[in-house]
């Protein structure tokens, strides 16, 4: 594998150098900063065509030159971007062709960012043209750690007559045949056959299937131009990594086939901290978010961009409390990455961003409470450094589906007001942030089931081809596998399973859904646990969804007490092989999902450094070297007390023993390491 970096966690961020290069007074404290602030990597070169290119075959790299250079001097390290993410002017006006075109015919103008249009002949060459000039010049230079290929991919859709040729030409590869198409996408529906590719068009939202793999097309067709301009970059380069910056898992890509082309895995995170509910509840999407992006290589990730104090395109954001930086970004690292690094070092003066959170703001550096954050942070990194590397064991995965939730972004369903599948998935995962029980993501087709116990597969309304067979040899091999409502209802194709859901796998759970009802709040609607199964039983409320199912074998552990459903089976368990299959057939809320996840994980015996945490508080290991690091968070702005259950810790950053009980401060954090 290849390595930017030794054993060390890195402290950064993206530096817009070539900004300031009329302030040379600027430039000197920047670098006195960064090792005021610990810092040893920062990302360059992002968005900086125009000063490397500024016309067609004039290149300027005198600038970059100094700054790798100084980077070099004062011990840094550069991540170094490619420049694709934002175009020059001069190439937008000779090259209409690299300008995104609407499906109303017309070209995008120049301006803002990532508006290139991916298939794009010129385009293309003109970034391979840069960025063979750059890995030429750059390729022995000490301070190349890594290549930051872009920046912030999206599939942002193109309908030019190139990309239109390429998507016809991938649904050909695809399917074979016009007629083959043309049953996958049921399109005697409404008389849409087709009769010839030159005849489709993808902007019918009426035609799934068109859609849907319009949606697939252009991720593909992203990942491909990804491949197109990293090329120079492998070739004359190889033993320097490469990366591209994820974003959230809603940007239209489909980051489990996207991430086997990166060398790590790293993205962009901006929770909205004190604004979107509680904290707690904000600490929990967050660690959904790192853990899938260490899921996605199975090994750690980085921290590319976060802010050390607020946004400006949010629109609400708060500067951090007292403790929350430094909870946030240790957060991340007890969720497997191997950084913490921020956008910006330097507050732009002007454009789009000039007022986004930053290491160094308009008003200056080290009078401020952000900066004395951010090197509080990089003292706490170096104090932890033996964490670099290390890694995470999970026995429990969530699945999340990029294409399934495409699929149900289509979907016209009794209910489409409530889909909510990513907050869903959220939903499930957090029930075992809460317990401390660590947890992957996986992916449908792409993720190897073997090595987890337990499977949660929440509304994976779509099964791709070969899902179900998968999940069934999961279960039959001895895998607990746990799916909801709006499980197995449509193929890859988007074609309805036919004789109950979740299609193709109803003997494995012992029943097959034959409707589903949508759950108004003025019909309280509940599920009451059975006491024989569940000691204490207890009654839990359900909205949006509840299933009608026809058990065919399955154990009835909860059921429905409310309306036309009431003695229906909310809760089933189907013994199959030599594992089991649940079966919960409505929306619960987060009580429920304590009660039924915590049951599981006693009878399952699932590892956890604790067996219980005070709420609010995050209990994450990474395990490497023979040594277990565990991290405890606290994501309330009251104290909190932590029993260790007699388990002996050291302070990473102190080293310190600390045994019996551990004290957290409001927002407090603290890395320990066990058995020492």
């Amino acid at each position: 594998m290849k390595k930017a970096f030794e054993n060390r966690l890195l402290h950064g961020a993206d530096y817009n150098y070539e900004q300031w290069l009329d302030y040379p007074e600027i430039l000197d404290e920047d670098f006195e900063l960064m090792k005021k602030a610990s810092c040893n990597v920062m990302s360059v070169g992002i968005f900086s065509w125009s000063m490397l290119e500024p016309a067609e075959g004039e290149y300027r790299f005198d600038w970059l030159d100094r700054l790798l250079d100084r980077l070099h001097g004062n011990g840094l390290r550069a991540i170094l971007a490619t420049p694709s993410g934002s175009k020059p002017a001069w190439l937008s006006r000779k090259y209409p062709d690299a300008c995104r075109m609407g499906p109303d015919g017309r070209r995008e103008p120049h301006g803002g960012r990532h508006n290139h249009c991916r298939t794009s002949a010129s385009y293309r060459e003109a970034c391979v043209r840069i960025n063979t000039l750059l890995a030429e010049r750059y390729k022995d230079h000490p301070a190349l750690a890594m290549w930051h290929v872009s920046n912030e991919y999206n599939a942002g859709r193109c309908h030019c007559p190139d990309c239109l040729a390429a998507f016809r030409a991938w649904l050909e590869r695809k399917y074979g045949t016009i007629e083959n198409l043309n049953k996958a996408w049921w399109t005697t529906f409404w008389s849409h056959r087709y009769s010839s590719w030159e005849e489709i068009e993808p902007v019918d939202n009426s035609v799934h299937g068109l859609m849907l793999d319009w949606a697939r097309f252009t991720s593909d067709q992203t990942l491909d131009f990804f491949l197109a301009e990293s090329e120079p970059l492998r070739r004359i380069t190889p033993a320097v990594p490469i990366t591209t910056n994820f974003m959230m898992p809603d940007v239209g890509l489909d980051y489990w086939k996207f991430a086997r082309h990166v060398d790590v895995a790293c993205w962009d995170s901006y929770p909205r901290w004190h604004v979107d509910g509680n904290d707690e509840t904000v600490g929990a999407r967050t660690a959904f978010f790192h853990d899938l992006n260490r899921s996605f290589k199975g090994k750690p990730f980085l921290l590319m961009e976060s802010t050390p104090s607020g946004t400006n395109w949010q629109g609400l954001s708060k500067p951090k409390k007292p403790g929350m930086h430094l909870l946030s970004s240790i957060q991340a690292i007890a969720h497997g990455s191997d950084s913490v690094q921020y956008f910006q070092w330097r507050q732009s003066r002007g454009g789009e961003e000039k007022f986004h959170g930053a290491v160094v703001g308009h008003a200056g550096a080290e009078s401020s409470r952000v900066f004395r954050d951010v090197a509080e942070v990089g003292g706490f990194l170096e104090a932890i450094a033996p964490v670099a590397g290390s890694s995470t064991r999970a026995e429990v995965a969530v699945i999340y589906d990029f294409h399934n939730s495409w699929a149900l972004d289509l979907a016209q369903l009794p209910n489409t007001v409530s889909k909510r599948y990513q907050e869903t998935c959220i939903a499930h995962y957090s029930a075992f942030w809460r317990m401390g029980v660590a947890c992957d993501l996986a992916d449908s087709v792409e993720s190897d089931f073997s090595r987890y116990r337990l499977l949660a597969v929440p509304m994976l309304y779509m099964f791709r081809e070969g899902v179900a067979e998968r999940l069934r040899a999961f279960v039959n091999a001895g895998g607990i596998l746990v799916a909801t409502y709006l499980t197995g209802v449509v193929d890859g194709s988007d074609l309805c399973a036919l004789g109950g859901t979740p299609g193709g796998l109803t003997d494995v759970f012992g029943l097959a859904v034959t409707a589903t009802d949508t759950a108004l709040p003025a019909d309280r609607q509940e599920i009451r646990l059975s006491s024989a199964d569940f000691p204490g039983g207890g009654s839990y409320a359900v909205a949006d969804y509840a299933d009608l199912a026809d058990p065919r074998g399955a154990t009835v552990h909860a059921a429905f007490t409310v309306g036309e459903l009431s003695g229906g089976p909310a809760l089933t368990e189907m013994r199959y092989g030599k594992g089991a299959a649940w079966y919960v057939a409505g929306r619960t809320g987060a009580d429920f999902l304590d009660r039924f996840y915590g049951t599981l994980r006693e009878r399952l015996s699932l590892s956890a450094p604790l067996a219980t945490v005070p709420p609010g508080v995050s209990v994450r290991e990474r395990i490497g070297d023979g040594k277990r690091f565990a991290f405890f968070m606290n994501f309330r702005e009251t104290a909190a007390a932590v029993d260790l259950a007699g388990v002996a810790y050291r302070d990473l950053a102190t080293g310190e023993p600390v045994t019996g009980a551990l004290s957290l401060g409001p927002f407090g954090v603290r890395a320990l390491v066990a058995g020492e």
